[in-house]
């Protein structure tokens, strides 16, 4: 195929030994190229903005400096053109709400085969949304995310084991506030404790 009708692809992936996986599994179909990698969730839009001609985003989830649920946003408001395919490791249905919810086209498991990613990548420029039915089904089973976003960023703030001292200081709420956004979390999760509420959201991918 001649070069100028490839699929121009940009790939953000932190770890560089998948990345370069990724980029040579790709490189060998014959209508598509990588022609931008990136190990950072917060260089994304930079990277799109900077090469010409880009028809795919391919994003990692769990990236340093932006998750790549939040860089699928950024360019969905940015570059609307630029089709977005997010990829990740695990499978947590609340994952999948959240880049849907942010603009992504896709939604796929890492470890699906490379003519999968590929067949997807043709499909979301013929218009198509293609996500991974197991998550799918799993997503519809758990139901949307019962927390508030101001619920997320107490649980966020005090899952490394803050204090509700410390949390309510590095939010700039009140420690009573913080007291009743956990205490509300906890008990919409069913969980026992904080620590609990934090593994369940992180599981279900509501995190």
């Amino acid at each position: 195929m001649n070069r100028e009708n490839r699929v121009r692809i940009l790939l953000a992936e932190d770890q560089s030994m998948v990345r370069e996986a990724l980029a040579a599994l790709l490189g060998l179909e014959p209508d598509m190229e990588v022609v931008a990698q990136v190990a950072r969730g917060d260089e994304v839009l930079a990277a799109a903005h900077a090469s010409d001609g880009l028809d795919v985003a391919l994003l990692d989830i769990e990236m340093p400096g932006m998750t790549g649920i939040e860089a699928a946003a950024q360019l969905a408001r940015e570059v609307p053109a630029l089709k977005v395919v997010v990829l990740t490791t695990f499978g947590r249905p609340g994952y999948l709400r959240a880049a849907m919810e942010a603009g992504a086209a896709a939604f796929l498991v890492k470890d699906a085969p490379a003519a999968q990613l590929a067949d997807a990548v043709r499909k979301v420029l013929a218009g198509e949304r293609v996500i991974d039915p197991t998550l799918a089904a799993a997503a519809l089973a758990d139901g949307a995310n019962p927390l508030t976003d101001r619920e997320r960023d107490v649980l966020r703030a005090a899952a490394d084991g803050s204090t509700n001292a410390e949390v309510a200081a590095e939010l700039h709420l009140s420690h009573g506030t913080v007291r009743n956004y956990l205490s509300t979390a906890i008990q919409k999760l069913a969980a026992r404790n904080r620590a609990e509420a934090v593994r369940i959201a992180r599981e279900k991918g509501w995190l």
